[in-house]
Protein backbone atom coordinates (compact mmCIF):
# COMPACT_ATOMS: atom_id res chain seq x y z
CA UNK A 1 0.00 0.00 0.00
CA UNK A 2 1.37 3.11 -1.27
CA UNK A 3 2.22 6.19 1.35
CA UNK A 4 -0.78 8.07 2.40
CA UNK A 5 0.30 11.85 3.42
CA UNK A 6 0.55 12.56 7.53
CA UNK A 7 1.10 8.92 8.46
CA UNK A 8 4.07 7.36 9.28
CA UNK A 9 5.60 4.46 7.65
CA UNK A 10 6.92 1.00 8.24
CA UNK A 11 8.47 -0.83 5.44
CA UNK A 12 8.30 -4.24 5.22
CA UNK A 13 10.76 -6.21 3.18
CA UNK A 14 10.54 -10.10 2.05
CA UNK A 15 10.81 -11.93 -0.92
CA UNK A 16 9.33 -14.37 -2.74
CA UNK A 17 12.02 -17.77 -2.12
CA UNK A 18 9.08 -19.40 -0.46
CA UNK A 19 5.81 -18.13 0.94
CA UNK A 20 6.64 -18.10 4.62
CA UNK A 21 8.31 -14.65 4.45
CA UNK A 22 5.45 -13.38 2.36
CA UNK A 23 3.07 -14.62 4.68
CA UNK A 24 5.01 -13.39 7.96
CA UNK A 25 5.12 -9.69 6.07
CA UNK A 26 1.36 -10.36 5.27
CA UNK A 27 0.31 -11.12 9.17
CA UNK A 28 2.31 -8.03 10.61
CA UNK A 29 0.82 -5.50 7.83
CA UNK A 30 -2.72 -6.61 9.08
CA UNK A 31 -2.10 -6.59 12.62
CA UNK A 32 -0.96 -2.59 12.02
CA UNK A 33 -3.63 -1.88 9.96
CA UNK A 34 -6.07 -3.32 12.99
CA UNK A 35 -3.74 -1.57 15.87
CA UNK A 36 -2.12 1.38 14.46
CA UNK A 37 -3.85 3.26 12.05
CA UNK A 38 -2.04 6.30 12.42
CA UNK A 39 1.27 4.19 10.54
CA UNK A 40 1.04 2.78 7.18
CA UNK A 41 2.82 0.21 5.74
CA UNK A 42 4.68 -0.62 2.66
CA UNK A 43 5.36 -4.25 1.88
CA UNK A 44 8.35 -4.76 -1.12
CA UNK A 45 9.17 -7.68 -2.51
CA UNK A 46 13.36 -7.09 -1.62
CA UNK A 47 14.92 -9.04 -4.45
CA UNK A 48 12.49 -8.50 -6.83
CA UNK A 49 12.78 -4.44 -6.13
CA UNK A 50 16.47 -4.09 -5.59
CA UNK A 51 17.74 -6.58 -7.89
CA UNK A 52 15.37 -7.06 -10.81
CA UNK A 53 17.72 -8.18 -13.20
CA UNK A 54 19.06 -11.26 -10.94
CA UNK A 55 15.90 -11.73 -9.22
CA UNK A 56 13.76 -14.08 -11.69
CA UNK A 57 17.10 -16.65 -12.58
CA UNK A 58 18.11 -16.24 -8.67
CA UNK A 59 14.56 -17.44 -7.71
CA UNK A 60 14.30 -20.26 -10.27
CA UNK A 61 17.72 -21.71 -9.43
CA UNK A 62 16.75 -21.80 -5.76
CA UNK A 63 13.23 -23.31 -6.19
CA UNK A 64 14.65 -26.43 -8.93
CA UNK A 65 17.67 -26.56 -6.67
CA UNK A 66 16.06 -27.39 -3.38
CA UNK A 67 14.00 -29.43 -5.40
CA UNK A 68 15.95 -31.28 -7.69
CA UNK A 69 19.24 -31.29 -6.00
CA UNK A 70 18.62 -31.65 -2.11
CA UNK A 71 21.67 -33.36 -1.02
CA UNK A 72 23.90 -30.57 -2.14
CA UNK A 73 21.60 -27.93 -0.94
CA UNK A 74 22.02 -29.64 2.89
CA UNK A 75 25.57 -29.66 1.71
CA UNK A 76 25.33 -25.85 1.48
CA UNK A 77 23.26 -24.98 4.52
CA UNK A 78 25.37 -26.95 6.72
CA UNK A 79 28.42 -25.60 5.35
CA UNK A 80 27.45 -22.23 5.83
CA UNK A 81 25.58 -22.24 8.82
CA UNK A 82 27.88 -20.69 11.60
CA UNK A 83 29.30 -18.40 8.30
CA UNK A 84 29.62 -14.45 8.48
CA UNK A 85 27.55 -13.47 5.94
CA UNK A 86 28.57 -9.79 6.28
CA UNK A 87 31.65 -10.04 3.60
CA UNK A 88 30.12 -12.61 1.54
CA UNK A 89 27.28 -10.49 0.77
CA UNK A 90 28.96 -7.49 0.45
CA UNK A 91 29.54 -7.50 -3.38
CA UNK A 92 26.02 -8.66 -4.15
CA UNK A 93 24.84 -5.84 -1.99
CA UNK A 94 27.13 -3.14 -3.37
CA UNK A 95 24.62 -2.99 -6.21
CA UNK A 96 21.54 -2.27 -4.29
CA UNK A 97 22.77 0.49 -2.24
CA UNK A 98 21.81 3.09 -3.99
CA UNK A 99 18.23 1.83 -4.84
CA UNK A 100 17.68 1.08 -1.40
CA UNK A 101 18.93 4.81 -0.09
CA UNK A 102 16.61 6.19 -2.46
CA UNK A 103 13.64 4.08 -1.52
CA UNK A 104 14.65 5.15 2.04
CA UNK A 105 14.95 8.45 1.52
CA UNK A 106 11.60 8.56 -0.62
CA UNK A 107 9.54 6.54 2.08
CA UNK A 108 11.06 7.81 5.16
CA UNK A 109 10.40 5.21 7.30
CA UNK A 110 10.06 5.17 10.88
CA UNK A 111 10.69 1.47 11.48
CA UNK A 112 12.30 -1.55 8.36
CA UNK A 113 11.39 -5.02 9.17
CA UNK A 114 13.00 -7.69 7.26
CA UNK A 115 11.55 -11.27 7.11
CA UNK A 116 14.04 -11.61 4.37
CA UNK A 117 17.65 -11.98 5.25
CA UNK A 118 19.15 -10.53 2.35
CA UNK A 119 17.41 -7.40 3.17
CA UNK A 120 18.11 -7.24 7.11
CA UNK A 121 21.81 -7.91 5.55
CA UNK A 122 21.61 -4.91 3.10
CA UNK A 123 20.13 -2.77 6.14
CA UNK A 124 23.02 -4.37 8.15
CA UNK A 125 25.83 -2.79 5.71
CA UNK A 126 24.00 0.61 4.98
CA UNK A 127 23.78 1.47 8.74
CA UNK A 128 27.35 0.45 9.36
CA UNK A 129 28.18 2.75 6.35
CA UNK A 130 26.53 5.70 8.42
CA UNK A 131 23.79 6.07 5.17
CA UNK A 132 20.73 5.37 7.54
CA UNK A 133 19.51 5.33 11.20
CA UNK A 134 16.43 3.96 10.39
CA UNK A 135 16.03 1.17 12.99
CA UNK A 136 15.91 -2.29 11.61
CA UNK A 137 13.87 -5.56 12.87
CA UNK A 138 14.32 -8.61 11.24
CA UNK A 139 11.62 -11.38 11.61
CA UNK A 140 12.93 -15.32 11.97
CA UNK A 141 10.89 -17.00 9.43
CA UNK A 142 12.42 -20.91 10.80
CA UNK A 143 12.55 -22.78 14.02
CA UNK A 144 15.84 -22.80 13.60
CA UNK A 145 19.14 -20.89 13.32
CA UNK A 146 21.38 -20.13 10.53
CA UNK A 147 24.30 -17.46 10.01
CA UNK A 148 22.20 -15.73 6.84
CA UNK A 149 20.31 -14.23 9.52
CA UNK A 150 22.47 -12.52 11.68
CA UNK A 151 24.20 -8.88 11.26
CA UNK A 152 25.48 -7.03 13.50
CA UNK A 153 23.72 -3.59 12.81
CA UNK A 154 20.18 -5.19 13.61
CA UNK A 155 18.35 -3.48 16.04
CA UNK A 156 16.34 -6.18 17.01
CA UNK A 157 15.51 -10.10 16.74
CA UNK A 158 11.93 -11.49 16.47
CA UNK A 159 12.20 -15.42 16.87
CA UNK A 160 9.82 -18.38 16.95
CA UNK A 161 11.39 -20.09 19.87
CA UNK A 162 13.84 -19.80 22.91
CA UNK A 163 15.89 -22.62 21.15
CA UNK A 164 16.60 -20.05 18.05
CA UNK A 165 17.07 -17.15 20.50
CA UNK A 166 19.78 -19.13 22.55
CA UNK A 167 21.42 -20.26 19.04
CA UNK A 168 21.28 -16.38 18.15
CA UNK A 169 23.50 -15.49 21.30
CA UNK A 170 26.00 -17.94 20.39
CA UNK A 171 26.41 -15.82 17.00
CA UNK A 172 26.98 -12.74 19.53
CA UNK A 173 23.67 -11.19 19.27
CA UNK A 174 23.18 -9.71 22.59
CA UNK A 175 20.03 -11.12 24.43
CA UNK A 176 18.38 -7.84 25.13
CA UNK A 177 17.91 -7.86 21.25
CA UNK A 178 16.16 -10.89 20.70
CA UNK A 179 12.88 -11.33 21.66
CA UNK A 180 10.39 -14.50 21.44
CA UNK A 181 7.16 -13.78 20.13
CA UNK A 182 6.43 -16.95 17.86
CA UNK A 183 6.76 -16.60 14.06
CA UNK A 184 3.83 -13.79 12.93
CA UNK A 185 0.68 -15.63 11.67
CA UNK A 186 -2.08 -13.33 10.81
CA UNK A 187 -4.92 -12.89 13.63
CA UNK A 188 -7.20 -15.40 11.35
CA UNK A 189 -5.89 -17.99 13.12
CA UNK A 190 -6.62 -17.03 16.50
CA UNK A 191 -10.68 -18.36 15.79
CA UNK A 192 -12.31 -20.65 16.71
CA UNK A 193 -13.83 -22.63 13.59
CA UNK A 194 -17.47 -24.98 13.62
CA UNK A 195 -16.16 -27.64 11.88
CA UNK A 196 -19.47 -28.93 10.96
CA UNK A 197 -20.14 -25.41 9.27
CA UNK A 198 -16.58 -25.72 7.68
CA UNK A 199 -17.63 -28.67 6.24
CA UNK A 200 -20.92 -27.98 5.03
CA UNK A 201 -19.17 -24.57 3.09
CA UNK A 202 -16.66 -26.66 1.41
CA UNK A 203 -19.24 -29.73 0.40
CA UNK A 204 -17.29 -31.93 2.93
CA UNK A 205 -18.10 -35.27 3.90
CA UNK A 206 -18.70 -35.01 7.56
CA UNK A 207 -18.47 -38.32 8.36
CA UNK A 208 -14.98 -39.06 6.93
CA UNK A 209 -11.79 -38.28 8.40
CA UNK A 210 -9.91 -34.64 6.42
CA UNK A 211 -6.30 -34.53 5.86
CA UNK A 212 -4.71 -31.77 4.52
CA UNK A 213 -1.92 -31.79 1.85
CA UNK A 214 -0.37 -28.58 1.33
CA UNK A 215 3.48 -28.58 -0.12
CA UNK A 216 4.39 -25.20 0.45
CA UNK A 217 4.06 -22.18 -1.74
CA UNK A 218 4.79 -23.54 -4.92
CA UNK A 219 3.03 -26.64 -4.90
CA UNK A 220 6.64 -28.95 -4.01
CA UNK A 221 4.29 -31.76 -2.33
CA UNK A 222 1.91 -33.93 -4.17
CA UNK A 223 2.51 -35.62 -7.51
CA UNK A 224 3.58 -39.28 -5.15
CA UNK A 225 0.72 -39.10 -2.74
CA UNK A 226 -1.74 -39.35 -5.77
CA UNK A 227 -0.81 -42.68 -6.67
CA UNK A 228 -1.54 -43.59 -3.17
CA UNK A 229 -5.63 -42.29 -4.17
CA UNK A 230 -5.65 -44.61 -7.11
CA UNK A 231 -5.08 -47.65 -5.98
CA UNK A 232 -6.23 -49.84 -2.78
CA UNK A 233 -3.10 -48.97 -0.50
CA UNK A 234 -5.35 -47.11 1.69
CA UNK A 235 -8.75 -49.09 2.38
CA UNK A 236 -10.31 -46.66 4.61
CA UNK A 237 -12.43 -44.36 2.58
CA UNK A 238 -10.45 -40.97 3.15
CA UNK A 239 -11.12 -37.46 3.09
CA UNK A 240 -8.44 -35.31 1.14
CA UNK A 241 -7.94 -31.27 0.81
CA UNK A 242 -5.19 -30.74 -1.60
CA UNK A 243 -3.57 -27.19 -1.52
CA UNK A 244 -1.28 -26.44 -4.50
CA UNK A 245 -0.40 -22.99 -4.38
CA UNK A 246 0.67 -21.47 -7.09
CA UNK A 247 1.54 -24.84 -9.18
CA UNK A 248 -1.48 -24.83 -11.45
CA UNK A 249 0.49 -27.63 -13.53
CA UNK A 250 0.39 -29.76 -10.22
CA UNK A 251 -3.32 -29.00 -9.94
CA UNK A 252 -4.33 -30.11 -13.58
CA UNK A 253 -2.41 -33.20 -13.12
CA UNK A 254 -4.19 -33.81 -9.80
CA UNK A 255 -7.26 -33.26 -11.01
CA UNK A 256 -6.99 -35.43 -13.79
CA UNK A 257 -5.60 -38.31 -12.18
CA UNK A 258 -7.78 -38.03 -8.89
CA UNK A 259 -11.14 -37.75 -10.58
CA UNK A 260 -11.98 -41.50 -10.08
CA UNK A 261 -10.59 -41.93 -6.41
CA UNK A 262 -12.67 -43.90 -4.07
CA UNK A 263 -11.65 -40.93 -1.67
CA UNK A 264 -13.43 -37.96 -1.11
CA UNK A 265 -10.76 -35.14 -2.76
CA UNK A 266 -10.65 -31.41 -3.20
CA UNK A 267 -8.15 -29.70 -4.80
CA UNK A 268 -7.50 -25.67 -4.97
CA UNK A 269 -4.76 -23.47 -5.94
CA UNK A 270 -3.61 -20.55 -3.71
CA UNK A 271 -5.56 -19.91 -1.28
CA UNK A 272 -6.18 -17.03 1.24
CA UNK A 273 -8.30 -19.01 3.61
CA UNK A 274 -6.18 -21.72 4.61
CA UNK A 275 -6.54 -21.19 8.42
CA UNK A 276 -10.07 -22.69 7.17
CA UNK A 277 -9.34 -25.76 5.51
CA UNK A 278 -7.03 -26.05 8.60
CA UNK A 279 -9.55 -25.80 10.87
CA UNK A 280 -11.92 -28.42 9.15
CA UNK A 281 -9.29 -30.72 8.80
CA UNK A 282 -7.51 -33.66 11.13
CA UNK A 283 -4.27 -34.23 10.06
CA UNK A 284 -2.01 -32.11 7.44
CA UNK A 285 0.31 -33.78 5.51
CA UNK A 286 3.34 -30.68 4.62
CA UNK A 287 6.77 -30.16 4.12
CA UNK A 288 8.22 -28.59 7.54
CA UNK A 289 8.23 -24.63 6.35
CA UNK A 290 8.49 -22.73 9.62
CA UNK A 291 5.67 -20.42 8.85
CA UNK A 292 3.18 -23.46 7.74
CA UNK A 293 4.32 -25.53 11.29
CA UNK A 294 3.12 -22.04 13.57
CA UNK A 295 -0.05 -21.77 11.53
CA UNK A 296 -0.64 -25.46 11.96
CA UNK A 297 0.31 -25.44 15.93
CA UNK A 298 -1.95 -22.37 16.51
CA UNK A 299 -5.20 -24.01 14.91
CA UNK A 300 -4.06 -27.48 17.13
CA UNK A 301 -3.71 -29.48 14.03
CA UNK A 302 -1.31 -32.13 14.05
CA UNK A 303 1.30 -32.59 11.27
CA UNK A 304 3.05 -35.61 9.17
CA UNK A 305 5.80 -34.24 7.46
CA UNK A 306 6.92 -35.42 3.94
CA UNK A 307 10.07 -35.47 2.86
CA UNK A 308 11.37 -32.44 4.60
CA UNK A 309 13.81 -30.47 2.52
CA UNK A 310 17.39 -30.87 4.01
CA UNK A 311 18.66 -28.09 6.17
CA UNK A 312 15.81 -25.31 7.85
CA UNK A 313 13.43 -27.85 7.27
CA UNK A 314 14.38 -30.85 8.42
CA UNK A 315 15.44 -28.49 11.57
CA UNK A 316 12.29 -27.53 12.05
CA UNK A 317 10.68 -31.16 11.58
CA UNK A 318 12.91 -32.60 14.16
CA UNK A 319 11.75 -29.96 16.77
CA UNK A 320 8.23 -30.56 16.10
CA UNK A 321 8.84 -34.71 15.99
CA UNK A 322 9.96 -34.25 19.50
CA UNK A 323 7.81 -32.96 20.81
CA UNK A 324 5.28 -34.84 20.18
CA UNK A 325 3.00 -33.06 17.65
CA UNK A 326 4.28 -34.53 13.80
CA UNK A 327 5.63 -37.51 12.66
CA UNK A 328 7.62 -37.87 9.43
CA UNK A 329 7.29 -39.76 6.57
CA UNK A 330 10.45 -40.36 3.92
CA UNK A 331 9.03 -42.56 1.31
CA UNK A 332 5.74 -43.13 -0.03
CA UNK A 333 5.31 -46.81 1.92
CA UNK A 334 6.23 -45.02 4.89
CA UNK A 335 3.92 -42.32 4.16
CA UNK A 336 0.96 -44.89 3.97
CA UNK A 337 2.07 -46.35 7.45
CA UNK A 338 2.41 -43.29 9.32
CA UNK A 339 -1.41 -42.13 8.17
CA UNK A 340 -2.63 -45.56 8.93
CA UNK A 341 -1.11 -45.36 12.51
CA UNK A 342 -2.23 -41.89 12.64
CA UNK A 343 -5.77 -42.05 12.21
CA UNK A 344 -6.54 -45.82 13.33
CA UNK A 345 -5.43 -44.78 16.81
CA UNK A 346 -7.82 -41.67 18.16
CA UNK A 347 -5.88 -41.88 21.19
CA UNK A 348 -2.48 -41.06 19.34
CA UNK A 349 -4.06 -38.59 17.23
CA UNK A 350 -5.88 -36.74 19.96
CA UNK A 351 -2.61 -36.97 21.87
CA UNK A 352 -0.88 -34.85 19.35
CA UNK A 353 -3.45 -32.27 18.84
CA UNK A 354 -3.24 -31.82 23.03
CA UNK A 355 0.79 -31.24 22.95
CA UNK A 356 -0.11 -28.47 19.86
CA UNK A 357 -1.46 -26.35 22.92
CA UNK A 358 2.14 -25.78 24.75
CA UNK A 359 3.32 -24.14 21.66
CA UNK A 360 0.29 -21.41 21.42
CA UNK A 361 1.30 -18.20 20.22
CA UNK A 362 -2.18 -17.25 18.76
CA UNK A 363 -1.05 -13.29 19.43
CA UNK A 364 2.38 -13.87 17.74
CA UNK A 365 1.60 -11.02 15.32
CA UNK A 366 0.56 -8.59 17.92
CA UNK A 367 3.36 -9.40 20.30
CA UNK A 368 5.75 -9.02 17.15
CA UNK A 369 4.37 -5.86 16.46
CA UNK A 370 4.54 -4.46 19.67
CA UNK A 371 8.38 -4.92 20.10
CA UNK A 372 8.64 -3.32 16.32
CA UNK A 373 6.77 -0.23 17.44
CA UNK A 374 9.29 -0.48 20.29
CA UNK A 375 11.88 -0.25 18.11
Amino acid sequence: MMGCKGKKEILIFYSNFGDGHLQAARAIEEVIHLQQAHYNTMVIDFMECLHPVIYPVSRHIYMQGVKNFPSIYRYIFHKTRKSNFSRILKTLHISSIKRMIKLLKDMDPSVVVCTFPLAAATMSMLKSYGLTDVPTVTVITDHTDHGIWTYSHIDQYIVGSDPVRQSLKKYGVPDGNIAVTGIPIRPAFNQPYSRDHLKSKYSLDPTLPTILVAGGGYGLLGEGLSSLLTSDALPQKLQFIFVCGHNEKLKKQLTETLQHSKHHILITGYVDYIHELMGVSDLMITKAGGLTIAEALAMELPMLFYKPLPGHEQDNAQIFIQAGVAMQADDLMDLKAMMEKILHNPHLLQGMKEKTKQFHRKQSAFDALDIIMQA
